[in-house]
């Protein structure tokens, strides 16, 4: 019997040792990260030096934009927000990282932690990378041209005209109308360009409430931030149901699936109206096009980063007007004195209202659309950002919120200031602003498209 206590003993060992075994690496990486790893220099919480998945909850949550914010006042222009990236505020850096190369200089390629790949496993502009991008991107830009929006223009015009007539009937049919701009804006932008990329409208204006696909897509896009922790644990993909949220996963999919639906319908139907497909067929001719998996792709992108961008942005503008009153009499003053009826207000002629682009402007600073961070990876062989050198392999972005709300960059950063925008002396206070670092359509060779 003495045989069974040594044997027993050996087991236990055993198991306890491989039990142990996770402790040890998280303990033998934890020191790693925070005093041998090329980033330990940099300054930053040290649990998100650790371990990436810190971040993908800030995400999660929807305080990335802040906590970031908060960690660049605390530790100043840069600062390392997991093992293995960085985040800058600086108006240099968006050079350094974002910018057009010289001639054997390789770019900075988009971080596949946040660019994944459409549903049907392609990818669209924003998540190409290279010859791939640089190929959609001389396809699609003639959808995008200032030629294109000004033969859209008609089309602009039909859904703002029917987004004042909806106000107009809600005003005018209560004695104490409340209105919900960020729905009514989202109605209009979401309508606008579903029927510049699909030929037809949701239908949100006219029923005056959201389209189930809308809905769908807005909810699918949160799935993207719990996907991010399975690029950075792949071991966990087996645990992929019981880590995201059953219905994110089922809307994400709904969401592709009525894109492409949406997509051979309008394919189907042949037509010279100018919308965002016409573009793509006339400009692919001869084999040289988007292939359809590719129009698939472009389509719900094309759809989601032209309209809940607009209307937050529309949202915010409306916001800070009714805050300052002085500044909404001054713009329905510029707007009013320059246009005696509706029909006289052109593209071509809002260009010329210097307080409207001014206050578009300092929208775009105090409440960007897209507040969080486009992260790329340095090439192989490091490069220097913002005065520092940086390994090869890192991911490095720009947080556009703490960039734009940065009191290094701007003075009184969380004040709406369009006159920081405008040409003369009201101006001059303001001649400190590092105005090379608000770019919220980003900057370089992949900058957003559709900013026009």
């Amino acid at each position: 019997m003495n045989w069974k206590g040594p044997l027993v003993l050996d087991w236990e060992v055993w198991l306890h040792g491989i039990l142990s075994l996770p402790f040890l690496y998280f303990t033998v990486w934890s020191i790693y990260s925070l005093y041998f790893h090329p980033l330990s220099r940099f300054p930053g919480p040290k649990l998100a030096a650790i371990s990436p998945m810190i971040h993908i909850l800030w995400d999660i949550h929807g305080k990335q934009h802040s906590v970031i914010k908060g960690l660049h006042d605390q530790y100043g222009s840069v600062v390392r927000i997991a093992p293995n990236a960085l985040v800058y505020n600086s108006a240099a850096a968006w050079k350094d990282i974002y910018g057009h190369r010289k001639k054997g200089q390789r770019l900075f390629v988009k971080d596949p932690a946040l660019y994944s790949p459409t549903p049907n496993g392609t990818n669209a502009i924003i998540t190409a990378n290279n010859e791939e991008h640089t190929r959609m991107r001389r396809l699609l830009t003639h959808a995008f041209s200032n030629k294109a929006l000004k033969e859209q223009e008609a089309i602009l015009h039909i859904y703002a005209d029917t987004l004042i007539d909806k106000l107009a009937g809600i005003v005018h049919g209560s004695q104490h109308p409340i209105v919900d701009m960020t729905r009514w804006y989202n109605f209009t932008t979401f309508d606008l360009i579903g029927d510049l990329a699909f030929g037809e409208p949701f239908g949100c204006l006219s029923e005056g409430k959201y389209h189930w696909w809308v809905m769908v897509i807005l909810d699918a896009v949160k799935a993207s931030a719990y996907l991010k922790v399975f690029w950075f644990c792949p071991i966990l993909l087996p645990f992929l149901i019981l880590l995201v949220p059953r219905h994110l996963l089922r809307k994400r999919k709904a969401s592709f699936n009525l894109s492409v639906e949406k997509v051979r319908h309008r394919l189907a139907r042949k037509t010279t109206r100018p919308d965002f497909t016409s573009y793509i067929i006339k400009h692919g001719h001869g084999g040289r096009g988007l292939s359809l998996p590719e129009i698939d792709a472009n389509a719900g992108v094309f759809v989601l980063a032209g309209s809940e961008t607009t209307a937050a942005l529309l949202t915010g503008c409306t916001y800070y007007l009714l805050r300052h009153p002085e500044k909404y009499v001054r713009l329905v003053r510029e707007i009013r004195g320059a246009f005696a009826q509706v029909s006289e207000i052109k593209l071509s002629a809002l260009v010329e209202l210097p307080y409207l682009n001014a206050v578009l402007t300092e929208t775009l600073r105090i409440y960007p659309p897209i507040p969080s961070m486009l992260p790329r990876l340095v090439p192989q062989g490091g490069a220097v950002i913002d005065g520092q050198y940086v390994p090869g392999g890192v991911s490095v972005s720009i947080s556009l919120y703490s960039a734009f709300h940065s009191d290094t960059n701007f003075k009184d950063p969380d004040s709406f200031i369009p006159e920081r925008w405008v040409s003369g002396p009201e101006s001059s206070e303001f001649v400190s602003d590092q105005k090379d670092a608000l770019r919220p359509f980003s900057y370089g060779p992949r900058n957003c498209i559709g900013q026009q």
